[in-house]
């Protein structure tokens, strides 16, 4: 294997047992930064050495090895020495020399474990959202600072100091490497699923820049969605995020066009949604309504998803039954997003009048008042009801607040199409 080519195999393997090493290096060494740190040395020493021996059979317990080395010399020079090494050497069995124990169950034994609680240490609350985000997609994507500021359009640096502060910030706070119990258990489990949903919808649709869509971040979310499900089974809004983010996924093939201009739900081409992917989401909603508990908001929304990925036309959808989602998810978790998507639900299911009537009650929310969905969506409805000449103002309008520039371009376009007369063929402006 050319060196190069082992370059690419380090990468893979990087991305694969990175979250792996690092959730059972910080069980061991009780401090996130120590941890990751540890795992860097081990991959610096895989660059090193693997072009000339070749990639090991087990390159996942070959890195746990080196960096649980490092650790041991990392505590040789602590003045904890005594209880840290003995905490390391009973699982290593040292007998004072090189020797070879059993890598693959040391590593294998508690990872399932490990990785839930790196999870809930990467989202804890004592983090700002910007923060776990960041963190998250480091220690548990194996994304370089690099690659997650251009994900989110902003500067390397920018990350790297959100990372090495929330670091600190953890270490500061002595937050412990566990998963918690009882009633705080829910509150993490919450600031979880919200970092993973966020990862998620960033990708889904991209808050700025020139792209409609950033996949890799989806696919990331997906990806960490998916390892929680397996963690924590027994956790119905898990299943509930799985479920929404899979459905969601399912349309991402059908909602850009050739030259990635967006394409809004009903005029998507329906044969291009991901089959697979709405089998996989459908399940995993079963699973959460499975449950003896009532619906949490994840698994509100995969089941409002699930009415689109089950209608094999835009007019078989069944508007009615997701304005009455809506209602049952505004009651749960109060806010004017989702009455502004329950306005789109209902100006579907009764026509627009009825739609822009809640809409007009949404204006003078403060929390909207940058939203520039709130003027697209009125927009669409004006459109439908033949004002015209209103509704290009409010296209205008949602087209100056949004940073994206593929969303702002499809605004425009509907406004200009208002003063030629045909409202721009008006659909849903949000995805319910």
């Amino acid at each position: 294997m050319s060196v190069p080519e082992t370059h690419r195999a380090i990468d893979a393997v990087w991305r694969i047992e990175s979250p792996r090493l690092i959730a059972g290096l910080a069980r061991m060494v009780r401090d996130v930064g120590l941890a990751e740190e540890l795992a860097q040395d081990a991959l610096v020493a895989a660059l090193e050495q693997w072009p000339g021996s070749g990639v090991p059979r087990n390159p996942g317990a070959w890195l746990m090895a080196i960096a649980k080395r490092r650790a041991i010399d990392q505590i040789r020079r602590q003045e904890r020495y005594e209880r840290k090494l003995a905490e390391i050497g009973r699982e290593l069995a040292i007998d004072g020399e090189e020797s070879t124990p059993d890598l693959d169950a040391a590593f294998e034994d508690t990872i399932e474990d490990d990785l839930l609680r790196l999870i809930f240490v990467a989202c804890h609350p004592v983090l700002s959202t910007e923060a776990r985000i960041a963190l998250t997609l480091r220690l548990l994507g194996g994304l370089t600072t690099d690659e997650i500021a251009r994900a989110f359009l902003v500067r390397e640096s920018t990350i790297a100091q959100r990372i090495v502060r929330a670091k600190r910030s953890l270490a500061k706070a002595q937050v412990p490497f566990e998963v918690p119990t009882g009633e705080n258990r829910a509150t993490r489990l919450s600031s979880v699923l919200e970092v993973i949903y966020l990862i998620f919808n960033e990708g889904y649709a991209a808050t700025a820049g020139d792209d409609w869509m950033r996949p890799a971040l989806c696919e990331e979310a997906l990806r960490l969605g998916r390892i929680l499900a397996e963690l924590v089974p027994s956790e119905p809004e898990v299943h509930g995020l799985v479920a929404l983010m899979e459905l969601q996924a399912s349309r991402a093939w059908a909602r850009t066009g050739p030259r990635g201009e967006p394409i809004l739900l009903l005029d998507q081409n329906r044969s291009r949604w991901d089959r697979l992917l709405i089998r996989r989401g459908l399940t995993a909603l079963d699973r959460a309504s499975g449950s003896d508990q009532p619906p949490g908001p994840y698994a509100l929304q995969a089941a409002i998803a699930a009415c689109h990925a089950r209608a094999g036309t835009p007019e078989e959808t069944d508007w009615a039954r997701i304005a009455a989602l809506y209602a049952a998810l505004a009651q749960l978790v109060p806010s004017p997003v989702v009455e502004l998507n329950r306005a789109v639900a209902l100006a579907m299911a009764f026509g627009p009048a009825v739609g822009l009537e809640l809409v007009e009650t949404l204006t003078s929310e403060p929390s909207l008042k940058e939203y520039h969905l709130l003027p697209s969506v009125r927009g669409d409805l004006l459109a439908k009801l033949d004002r015209l000449d209103e509704a290009r103002e409010e296209f205008e309008r949602a087209a100056s607040l949004t940073r994206n520039e593929r969303e702002r371009a499809l605004l425009l376009r509907r406004a200009a199409a208002c003063v030629e007369g045909s409202g721009g063929a008006p659909t849903p402006s949000l995805e319910p």
